[in-house]
């Protein structure tokens, strides 16, 4: 993959390698990634303004979630430094690629998944990514491009976290995406989240929510309610933002089970707290968007 970035061997049609500033080139890689995505009704960006808040693992259920309904579905991860939708889905091989060097998604229980993490060698999965800014646009913006995705209802973009070169050029590159901003309950976590909130004004990027991640939940034990953090900090910052809440889902260190072990607990159980928040979030979704 660090290939990519010295313009050899690249992944997709090599029209345009990382940090190529060729105006022709440009070109034709924004028509490749209309193409790639003109076969998609919704495409849903799901960010953070830090790490650590669980993006991805509520990425990764929502995507699951919709194709259990029937929908045609997929899953992109573009997080350049720290990939982990292949490990949620237990994806372990390399993508498949077209003979005209184009991505072929893998399929995960009706889930056309795709992610950053296939494209390395299992001994350069743990080396780290150093880049620098125009490098990992031009990755990210090919690696949108290259990929075929066919006709979806839906595709979910795990972004990565924070507001720099990376999500800036996911928001650039789908700009008919809508916006699931993902966030805990304690005030680091809602400072950086209102700094999301600007970052997609500012890009014209469409707020489709606000999820709080990690609330409160039930002592196993003896039923007692539990803030690991505070409460009601997501839904306040929502409301004073004025963009739609979307739901608090608590912790449950099941759901990170389910995610090391490769299976989505959205997958595997419908009986549990999160997985009844985040159906909720789905029906708010296919009632908003009308697939």
């Amino acid at each position: 993959m660090v290939k990519v970035a010295k313009k050899k061997n690249s992944v997709g049609s090599g029209t345009c390698g990382a940090g190529s500033g060729g105006g022709f080139a440009s070109k034709l890689q924004d028509q490749m990634i209309e193409s790639s995505l003109s076969k998609i009704k919704h495409k849903l960006i799901v960010m953070s303004g830090k790490g650590g808040v669980g993006k991805s693992s509520i990425a990764a259920n929502i995507a699951v979630g919709l194709a259990k309904r029937g929908h045609k579905a997929g899953l992109m991860d573009v997080d350049l430094h720290g990939p982990s939708i292949a490990g949620i889905m237990g994806i372990h091989e390399l993508l498949e690629i077209t003979k005209d060097k184009f991505a072929i998604p893998r399929m995960v229980d009706g889930l056309k998944v795709v992610s950053m993490q296939s494209l390395l060698k299992a001994e350069d999965r743990d080396k780290a990514i150093i880049w620098r800014g125009p490098a990992k646009t031009g990755v990210i913006r090919q690696f949108i491009g290259d990929v075929q995705w066919g006709e979806l209802d839906y595709l979910v973009i795990d972004s990565p976290p924070g507001t720099g070169d990376e999500p800036l050029s996911v928001a650039q590159s789908v700009p008919d995406a809508q916006a699931i901003i993902v966030t805990t309950p304690q005030d680091v976590a809602l400072a950086d989240v209102r700094k999301s909130i600007n970052f997609c004004t500012v890009v014209n990027l469409k707020i489709f929510g606000l999820v709080e991640n990690m609330g409160p939940f039930s002592c196993p034990c003896c039923g007692k309610t539990i803030e690991l953090f505070s409460c009601g900090g997501g839904e306040r910052t929502a409301r004073q933002a004025g963009i739609p809440f979307l739901g608090t889902l608590p912790f449950d260190p099941s759901v990170v089970k389910a995610c090391d072990a490769g299976t989505p607990i959205i997958g595997q159980s419908s009986e549990s707290e999160f997985s009844k928040v985040l159906e909720k979030i789905i029906d708010n979704i296919e009632k908003r968007l009308g697939v």
